[in-house]
C-alpha cells in the first residue's frame, strides 16, 4: 500500500517508467521497482483481461519474492488504463486493479471520479497525463493524486508545450504531485525536472532500450541512430497526435505528405495490434527526442545505476552556484 505521504520518498531515484504501449511488460516493470523505481505497464499490452490479471499476479509474486530473499522494500508498480469510450475493457480492467490493489492507476485520455473513487477505496493513488491546462483542471476537478505533464518532444502522445511553462502553470492551482514527462534520458535530465517544479520524472523512451523491455532489436537500434530531428510530430497513425520515429514511418510508406493527416480515434481497434504486425505500432515506432541521448541498450540494473551517478553529480554541481549567487 503506497502512504500518500511519503511515496516519493520510497525510491531510489525519483523516476517513473512510463507505461509504454507493446513495449513494457512484467520483466521491465519487475526490474524497475527491484532497482528502486516505478515500475509501470498499460493493462492493453495484454490481449485479454484474463492475460492482463496473469501479469499482475506475476508481478506481485515477483516483488514479494524478492522482497522477502532481499529484506529490501521494492518501489510500487502502477498500470495504465485507457480511459476513453472505445476501450471496451476498461470495467474490466479497473475492477482487477480493485481486486490486486494495484498501488498506482495511470488515467490517459480521460479523467473520471468514479474510476479515482474506486482506486482511492483501496488506497491507490491515481496519475492522470495531460498536454494543457484545460486538461489539468478536469483532472484536478475529479480528484487525481498526480498530474503527468506531457510535454513538447515526448514519446507517444506528446504535447506540443515546453516543459518550463507547463510546470509553471500547472502547478499554480494544481497542489499536489507533478511529473514531468518530455526527453528526460539523463540522471542531469531528471535533476533539471526537479528543478522545474517537478517532484518525479516520468521516462518513457530510456527504457525502450533496456533489455528487460519487449522492444525488437531493430527497434532499438533505430533509436541509437536516431536524433532528435528524426522524430516526427502526426495523428496519422492512431488518430491522437504522437511522436514516431521517421525512419519507421518511411519504412511503412507514410512520408511528409502524410504527416498532417488523421484516422478516427478506436481503442477496440488497438486490441488488435499485437495479431497483425501491419497494424499501428507494432511497425511504425514510439520514440521521443530524448533518442539524441540514448546509444546503447543496457540492463535496467545498469540504467538505474548510471542515472543515479548522473543525477547526483548533477545536484553536486549546482551547489557551487550557492556561493556565487546567494
Amino acid at each position: 500500500m503506497i502512504d500518500k505521504n511519503t511515496f516519493p520518498h520510497e525510491l531510489n531515484l525519483p523516476v517513473v517508467a512510463a507505461p509504454m504501449f507493446l513495449i513494457s511488460g512484467p520483466a521491465l516493470v519487475l526490474a524497475c521497482c527491484k532497482n528502486g523505481i516505478v515500475g509501470t505497464f498499460p493493462a492493453l499490452n495484454q490481449r485479454t483481461s484474463e492475460g492482463f490479471e496473469a501479469w499482475l499476479i506475476e508481478i506481485k509474486e515477483g516483488l514479494a519474492a524478492f522482497e522477502a530473499e532481499t529484506g529490501k522494500k521494492a518501489a510500487p508498480f502502477g498500470v495504465n488504463l485507457i480511459v476513453h469510450p472505445t476501450n471496451p475493457r476498461l470495467a474490466a480492467d479497473l475492477a482487477l486493479c480493485k481486486k490486486h490493489e494495484v498501488p498506482l492507476i495511470i488515467t490517459s485520455l480521460g479523467a473520471v471520479s468514479e474510476l479515482v473513487e474506486t482506486v482511492h477505496s483501496y488506497g491507490g493513488l491515481v496519475f492522470h497525463d495531460i498536454i494543457k491546462r484545460r486538461h489539468a483542471e478536469k483532472a484536478a476537478e475529479a480528484g487525481v493524486d498526480g498530474l503527468i505533464l506531457v510535454s513538447a518532444g515526448a514519446g507517444g502522445h506528446a504535447g506540443t508545450i515546453n516543459p518550463m511553462p507547463l510546470v509553471t502553470e500547472i502547478k499554480s492551482f494544481f497542489k499536489k504531485t507533478i511529473l514531468l514527462s518530455g526527453c528526460i534520458s539523463t540522471g542531469r535530465d531528471v535533476a533539471a525536472a526537479l528543478q522545474m517544479g517537478a517532484d518525479l520524472a516520468y521516462m518513457g523512451t530510456r527504457f525502450i532500450n533496456t533489455e528487460e523491455s519487449k522492444a525488437p532489436a531493430a527497434y532499438r537500434q533505430m533509436i541509437i541512430d536516431s536524433g532528435a530531428s528524426d522524430i516526427v510530430y502526426t495523428a496519422a497513425v492512431s488518430g491522437v497526435a504522437a511522436n514516431f520515429l521517421r525512419p519507421s514511418l518511411e519504412a511503412m510508406g507514410i512520408g511528409p505528405e502524410m504527416w498532417a493527416r488523421t484516422k478516427k480515434v478506436d481503442f477496440g481497434e488497438e486490441l488488435a495490434v499485437q495479431e497483425d504486425e501491419a497494424k499501428a505500432w507494432s511497425t511504425i515506432w514510439s520514440a521521443g527526442q530524448g533518442v539524441s541521448a540514448i546509444h546503447d541498450s543496457i540492463s535496467v540494473a545498469a540504467l538505474v545505476a548510471q542515472l543515479k551517478a548522473e543525477f547526483i553529480a548533477a545536484i553536486e554541481a549546482q551547489g557551487k552556484y550557492l556561493d556565487i549567487y546567494r
